[in-house]
């Protein structure tokens, strides 16, 4: 019997009945400080590994064919895409997850496998795993490289927000999407995010978004903070880095109980335990505790951490990076926030 179930198999993967799943692209993240732009066809960064928490939106890029995975606020995920051909284009637009389907193969295009599936349109245009050879070459779908396809699969909500952007049709913002989120993930509306204006220190608006978890990005190159509650921006501030020696991009969380003595940055207050997450290019920081005189070197005006404190419980995520993260600004590549562990090799 099992042989002649074995023969079976075997008739049926030759007439096409059963097909074998190929894997496209990289079968590994590439490491955190790799700029997008610098990723080769296949290639892409993925690092949502639970310690950010809050909404998740996607931007595909067709003028830069990638994808960029934010949560919370925070760019957590880039990967190389190919959209579709001349004939098929991918069409513009913010869209939701419709639905889901991990095994799913086409009705259109015999059978072929479009796993990791996740529908934007109910004509057929979806996210899923497929080639990625460096151009536009699909029926209108996006391809994404499998390991990324398989993360983002297994991150994303239904009805998340998915905005499709081009260059001449869409704002520059999410044409090329920068560290910090320029889309409301709730209701899928841009929103630019400008520099504050001149002689304005910060803006704090936590009603704006009442609860929720909190993420934070800190820029040396812009001079910024930028805090995230439930997707929404909340509040940003100037800040004075007076050692930037440190490079790189760097990720935080706040662990349980505080520094010991005074707060460095605001007497009369304490300053909870920060603890280093290991991302990768960095991974031999991970479980380091960030000591005051760290601390010290970021000077944050008084009334604004005054508000920010409180909020500052653990599981908070700060990520410091020394790119630029405005709209508008040049630098050597991007930011991403990748895990604590290194990349690791996709399963077959």
């Amino acid at each position: 019997m099992p042989r002649v179930l074995l023969c079976l198999a075997l008739s049926l993967i030759s007439t096409g009945v059963i097909a074998a799943v190929p894997v496209w692209g990289a079968r590994q993240s590439s490491p955190a400080d790799t700029s997008p732009a610098t990723l080769k066809p296949g290639e892409w960064i993925w690092g949502a590994d639970g310690k950010v928490k809050g909404p998740m939106a996607v931007i595909v890029s067709l003028t830069e064919q990638r994808a960029y995975a934010y949560q919370n606020g925070i760019l957590v995920g880039v990967a190389t895409v190919s959209t579709g051909r001349e004939g098929y284009r991918t069409p513009t637009g913010v869209f939701t997850i419709l639905q889901k389907d991990k095994d799913h193969r086409s009705n259109k295009y015999n059978n072929a496998p479009m796993p990791y599936q996740q529908r934007l349109t109910w004509d057929g245009v979806a996210l899923h795993a497929g080639g990625v050879p460096g151009y536009p070459e699909s029926h209108g779908c996006v391809h994404l490289p499998t390991g990324f396809a398989r993360a983002l699969f297994d991150a994303t909500p239904r009805g998340m927000t998915v905005v499709v952007s081009e260059e001449g049709a869409s704002p520059a913002s999410v044409v090329h999407p920068r560290a910090i989120l320029p889309i409301d993930p709730t209701s899928g509306a841009v929103t630019v995010n400008t520099e504050l204006p001149e002689g304005q220190t910060f803006t704090w608006h936590p009603e704006t978004s009442p609860e929720g978890p909190l993420s934070m990005v800190l820029s040396a190159a812009d001079d910024l903070l930028v805090v995230y509650r439930n997707g929404v921006e909340i509040g940003r501030t100037r800040i004075v880095v007076t050692d930037k020696e440190a490079s790189g991009t760097h990720a935080y969380i706040v662990a349980e109980g505080f520094l010991p003595g005074d707060n460095p940055l605001l007497h009369g207050t304490r300053m909870p335990n920060w603890i280093t997450i290991g991302i990768p290019g960095h991974g031999e920081e991970a479980g380091k505790v960030l000591d005051a005189q760290a601390i010290d070197r970021v000077v944050i005006p008084p009334d604004f951490l005054a508000g920010l404190l409180p909020l500052l419980t653990p599981g908070v995520v700060l990520v410091t990076t020394d790119q630029n993260i405005l709209p508008g600004t040049t630098s050597g590549g991007q930011l991403q926030l990748l895990d604590a562990k290194p990349p690791t090799a996709l399963s077959p």
